[in-house]
This record gives C-alpha cells, structure tokens and sequence, in this order.
C-alpha cells in the first residue's frame, strides 16, 4: 500500500489531529488530491465492511456521506484521516491537519472552553491562543472562554467542539452530524461559519470538508458530490435522493 501521509501514531478518540507538527511550513502541492483511495477493502474479522471504494477529494472540496448506522461510514473517515490502514487497495494522503466534530463534544470537564479549544494546540504559542479566542469569537462564544463544560449548555459545548476543529487550521474537516444538538437558528449560523471558510485559504490551503449528515436541514450548501455507503459499497447519488 502507498501513503503519502507522515508516519506519526494517532488517536482515533481525539477530536482533531495535527499529522505533522511542522504542517505550517510544508505547502500542500495544488495538483495533489487530499484524499485518493483505489478499490479499497477493510473487514472487521468475517464482517466485510468496504468493498473496492474509489474515492477521491480535491483542496477545498465539499462533500456529503450518507449511509445507515453500521454501513461503514466511520470506517471510512478513518481511512479517509490515516487513522486506519485499509487491508486491501490503496490510499494516498496528503493530509497534514485534520479537525473531527461528532456528535457528542468530547470536552475535557475540567478544562475551561479556551483551554478545551487549545488542547490540540500548542497552548504556549501566543498565535494559538489568539487564533483560539478567534474561533471561539466566530462561534458565539467569546464571552465564555473561561466557562467550563459543566456551566454551558449542550448546544454551547458543541460549538466549543466545533471551535477546536478550526483552531489547527486543518486541510481536511470530519463533520460527523455535529449540528444535531443545536436548534434551527444556531445549526444555521454554525453551516454559515463552516461554509464560509471552505476553500479560504487556511494555512495557504484550502480546507476541505467531509460531511456525514442524515438529515436535509443539516446539509451543507457547499456539498458538491454526494455519496451513500452501502453493503460496504460507495457510489455517488444524485442530490435529490439525499
């Protein structure tokens, strides 16, 4: 198998993972894909979970996976991130930084919302700390960086969540449903904010974005290709059948 990704260990709990600690000082090439898998294959034991995916995302890129719960799609993040080696075919990653929002935060309840957001960082760094107090400014929540877990609401922890996804400034974001515990005002301003940095510039590369999502309302504008994962088969779907 042919990887292209640094060879670092990572967690596949923690919510965002910065591949490189020298990521900032290593332009992305423009021609390369973020992401190229051919005709992967992963099992788990007698469980065949993907079957020959071809799947390819382009910087800046914007896409939607759809799929039942156990269809795979997790593992295919994971594949998608380098956390997991797939055991047949071959993934070529360019990736340095990638940021992950799930459905429950992952907050550490003893840590303050900024110190939550730094913890990915390098929490010394004068730039981190400002960039960190940026995002959590952008995300409504300028005013409870010294809060912790416990004293802000489910939909104010999400944000934090989601505030310390862009604090590494990643090429590749995993929106894993993240919007399903906001309400209809705050999931739309948080897509807005979302939006509004696909294919900005972060870093001196656009970021790309990988969105699992079942329900329409909770849909990306941006969402370009759309694919549904099933019986460990990945196949592009038309955007009226999401």
């Amino acid at each position: 198998m042919t990887r292209q990704t640094p060879q670092t260990p990572l967690d596949p709990l923690a919510p965002q993972t910065p591949l490189d600690p020298l990521a900032r000082q290593i332009p992305l090439d423009p021609l390369a894909p973020l992401v190229r898998l051919c005709d992967v294959g992963h099992c788990f034991g007698a469980d065949r979970v993907l079957r020959k995916v071809d799947f390819k995302l382009e910087a800046g890129g914007c896409v939607l996976l759809t799929g039942h719960s156990g269809a795979g799609k997790s593992t295919l993040t994971r594949i998608m991130t380098g956390l997991l080696h797939p055991q047949e075919g071959t993934a070529h990653l360019t990736v340095r930084r990638v940021g992950f929002v799930f459905q429950d935060p992952r907050l550490l309840p003893w840590r303050t919302a900024l110190q939550n957001v730094l913890l990915p960082c390098d929490a010394h760094q004068q730039e981190a700390r400002r960039y960190a107090l940026e995002m959590l400014e952008a995300v409504g929540l300028g005013r409870a960086t010294s809060l912790l877990p416990g004293e802000l609401s489910g939909g104010m922890r999400q944000r934090v969540s989601l505030a310390r996804a862009l604090a590494v400034r990643p090429d590749l974001l995993i929106l894993d449903e993240p919007f399903t515990g906001l309400d209809g005002p705050l999931r739309e301003d948080m897509k807005a904010l979302i939006e509004s940095l696909v294919g900005a510039g972060q870093s001196g590369a656009a970021m790309a974005v990988v969105q699992v999502a079942h329900h329409h309302q909770d849909i990306l504008s941006h969402a370009g290709a759309q694919f549904r994962l099933e019986r460990g088969t990945l196949t592009a779907v038309p955007s009226m059948l999401i």
